[in-house]
Parts: C-alpha cells; structure tokens; sequence
C-alpha cells in the first residue's frame, strides 16, 4: 500500500473516531471519561514514552530529558505527600505557596524544551535553562495555565489539533485537513447541542466527582460559567457542576478530549510504529497496563495515584515534540524556521 493511501485511510478512520467520540461525549460523558482515562490512558502514557525514548525524545541530547525526567518526579513526589502525608509535605514547602511551585517546575520544564529541541552547544542550552531560573516569576501570572490547562486539555485538545495539522500539511491529504476541522468543531456542538442531555448514572458521576480530576471540571464551571451571589453552598455549588447544562457541557468537552487524544495515537500506529520496539520492553509495557488497569478498577483514587508520575512524565517528555511540531507547520508553510541551532 502506498505512502498516500494508507495516510488518506489512517484520516478517513480519524473522521469516523471524531465521530464516534462526540457522539458517546454526548451521551455518557462520565462513563467515557472513566474509560478513557483508566483503560486506554496507561497504553497511550507507556507506548508513548517508549517511542519517545527510541526518538530521543526529539532534543538535540537524549540527556537533556533528565531534567524533564526530574521535574515529573518531583511533581509526583508533591501530590502524593500532599494526599498521603500532607503534614510531612508542610514541613518542606508552604502549602499556600503549594501552586506556585508546582507552576515554577512545569514552566521551567516547557521552557526548558524550546531549547533541547533547537540548541545544539551545550553552553547556550544551559544558560538559556539558567535564565528560566531567574525568570520564573512569570509563571506567577500565568499560573492556572501552567498548573491546570498546559498539563490537561492543552496537552489532549491543543495540541492534538497541532499534530494533526502538522500531518496534514506534510501530506496535503484532505481528509487530513478535514479531521482537524472537525476536531476543532467538535467543543462547539458539544457545549451547544441538546444542553442538559446526559445518560451518565449517578454511580459514574460520583465516581467521577469523587476523583482526584475532578478540580479541572470544577475551576473551569467556576472561572466561565459561575457568578455567586454568596448565596450558595459549596454542595450547591458541585451540584451544579455536576448536573447543570454547562457544568455537562463541560464534562463532555472533557471526555471527548481524553477519548480522542489517546484514539489519535492509537490510529497511527501503522505510521509512527510505537509498538515496533523489543520484544522485552514490549512484554514490560504491556504487563505495566494490566496492572494499571487493575488497579483503576480496583478504586479509581488508588489507580490515579498511581500513574500520576507516568502521566505527568509523558506530558513533559513531549513538549520537545511539541516545540518541533510547531516549527514543523512553520515550515510547511514556507517560513522554514531552523529545526536546530548549532
């Protein structure tokens, strides 16, 4: 099969997995996202360090991702003494401060990667990294970026669209170009489109609710969609997020974004050739899943706690990807950005 033909198939599966995730967002949303996040999560997290790591994860030094390697570990280090032994934590970092770290750390960690992926000599990399240092008291206005989007629906919906461009413009491929419009449409009829419609069970919600990713649907109802008047109750106030028609709006954009995002990955397998590694890290990545999901449905807390570390590694191991990608549609536009300084 051809280059062209077997990337007009891999769009054409894309259009009918666009399809399919709107359409299950609209009615279940929390069930999908259980689903999503629990089942093909951990397969995506793993698979995709893995052919990040054979890629070098697309720096200038395969070295240089320690310190993105290090920052994830201190992430997880922060959030689970932070819900196991949050008095071990204070002993170490103020806790009304706890935000602003964890911001300072993924901003060093993205502005490190601009320059791993197009700074070659070492000297400049490190004082480019050594003025984040100094500079990152601007994550301080751009904190809820940093802490809640850049890690989440930046990294499953933005970025997505970006790859997904980026793809259609190197094969001028229609239906490519067709799928990014759709996924950028797909929030619109989702947050439009029959508010209120939900067939999600209350067993799904809670569980949902009850999850440590629950904040992310909370800040956003609160930030776009809620004026208090002083009048409501923080139960009132969940309950809305929960049952009202933007706090389902919401939730389906969630769950849509997630689903997608990891069925993206998985349909290009054929193109990036993620499972083509050896035999043991192969055997390694797959046995590491099934205890994953287990572990999800043994109690969705415990599973998350548990790949929080893999989750937040896969997010920061990419930003090289992400560096490059955008620099990618640069080019294919004709601006030709260098891909990497010497």
């Amino acid at each position: 099969m051809s280059q062209s033909l077997n990337t007009s198939r891999i769009d054409r599966i894309n259009i009918l997995l666009l399809i399919g995730s709107c359409f299950f967002a609209f009615i279940i949303p929390f069930e999908l996202f259980l689903f999503a996040y629990a089942i093909l999560g951990p397969l995506h997290y793993l698979t995709e360090i893995s052919w990040l790591h054979d890629k070098n994860y697309y720096a200038t030094d395969k070295r240089d991702v320690i310190l993105l390697l290090v920052i994830s570990l201190f992430l997880a280090i922060i959030y689970l003494f932070f819900k196991l032994n949050v008095d071990a934590l204070a002993a170490y970092i103020d806790l009304q401060n706890l935000a602003k770290v964890q911001g300072h750390l993924i901003f060093i960690a993205f502005g490190s990667s601009l320059f791993f992926t197009f700074i070659k000599k070492p000297l400049i990399k490190w004082i480019g990294v050594g003025c984040l240092l100094v500079l990152t008291i601007v994550s301080n206005y751009l904190l809820a970026f940093f802490t809640i989007f850049l890690p989440t629906l930046v990294h499953v919906f933005l970025f997505t669209s970006i790859f997904m461009l980026y793809g259609s413009l190197k094969s001028k491929s229609k239906m490519g170009f067709l799928s990014v419009a759709l996924h950028l449409i797909c929030p619109f009829l989702l947050f439009y489109l029959f508010p209120s419609k939900s067939a999600s069970s209350s067993q799904a919600i809670d569980t949902f609710m009850n999850s440590d990713f629950a904040g992310l649907n909370q800040y956003l109802y609160k930030t776009f969609f809620f004026t208090n008047d002083g009048s409501l109750t923080q139960d009132g106030f969940i309950g809305m997020v929960r049952n009202s028609k933007y706090g389902i709006a919401i939730m389906r954009f969630i769950s849509f974004a997630y689903l997608y995002h990891y069925l993206n990955w998985f349909s290009k397998t054929e193109v990036i050739r993620w499972h083509q590694v050896p035999k043991q890290r192969f055997m390694i990545v797959i046995g590491a899943w099934v205890v994953s999901v287990v572990l999800y449905l043994i109690d969705y807390k415990l599973g998350f706690q548990w790949l929080y570390l893999l989750s937040f590694m896969h997010v920061l191991l990419e930003f090289p990807l992400n560096f490059k990608s955008f620099a990618g549609i640069f080019q294919e536009l004709g601006l030709k950005p260098k891909m990497a300084a010497s």
